[in-house]
């Protein structure tokens, strides 16, 4: 019960600002990257004083990604490149310019999308809702029908009939979200391939763990863990989304 309210409240809050936009939905992206920098460089088991100097260098890309700054333009993903060449120079760890890379693309491609004159909120509400409901549709498979393990050495709770519970629960949501607020058709058929790819995401993330040895990410989220547990489908989803976006609004401009 923990769990279910605890992610009510997550999809809420995410929902708000995204309804609000600006400095709200800016905001909460660069809180979420910040608190992913933290327990990434936890799980790259770095000192202290090391991943407070990860997260001030991350938050400079993310200051210009602001609605009061660049915002996410080419010179804003060049900055943020910059910050992971800086972090590995000064802490010679080239798994923290990763981390940097791993917490700050989202946020990029998230404001990028939100910033698309055609449609951009609904863009966005489609890229974090597939990936919800990804995940729901894989607990679900996974916990009625069960069978084969999908990778028992990365993680031994996923099994493949959640994998196609998770494809198949996106490829309703992408279908249900053209009919109702006329998502493109590119975008509705890349809903479960981008399914896939979220439930990659989960497994990297879960390797990650793994190789720390431990469980969750962090404990900042009640009944689900760190932020890394919730977001780690998002991460490599927000970017291939963004580009769909981009193509989709460059041919309509052309």
């Amino acid at each position: 019960m923990l769990r279910v309210v605890a992610g009510i409240a997550l999809i809420a809050i995410a929902v708000a600002a995204l309804i609000f936009g600006g400095m709200a939905f800016w905001l909460l992206a660069a809180v979420m990257a910040l608190l992913m920098m933290a327990e990434w460089a936890d799980l790259a088991k770095v000192p202290s004083k090391t991943k407070r100097l990860a997260q001030y260098a991350l938050f400079v890309p993310l200051a210009i990604f602001s609605p009061w700054a660049a915002g996410p333009d080419f010179f804003a993903l060049g900055l943020l490149l910059g910050a992971a060449f800086f972090i590995v120079i000064v802490t010679r760890r080239p798994i923290l310019g990763w981390g940097t890379l791993y917490c700050g693309l989202p946020v990029f491609a998230l404001l990028l999308i939100r910033d698309t004159p055609a449609n951009g909120i609904v863009f966005v509400f489609w890229t974090l809702a597939l990936v919800w409901a990804t995940d729901i549709g894989a607990y679900a498979a996974g916990r009625a029908i069960g069978g084969p393990k999908l990778a028992p050495a990365i993680s031994p709770n996923k099994t493949w009939a959640g994998l196609g519970g998770g494809v198949l629960a996106a490829g309703l949501f992408g279908i249900a979200m053209h009919y109702t607020y006329g998502l493109p058709l590119r975008l509705t058929l890349a809903s479960p391939l981008l399914a896939v790819i979220a439930q990659a995401g989960d497994l990297f993330e879960s390797w990650l763990k793994r190789r720390a040895g431990v469980k969750d990410s962090g404990t900042i989220l009640p009944g689900h863990g760190g932020v890394l547990d919730r977001l780690d489908g998002l991460v490599p989803v927000a970017p291939l989304a963004a580009i769909l976006v981009l193509v989709h609004v460059r041919e309509l401009i052309g």
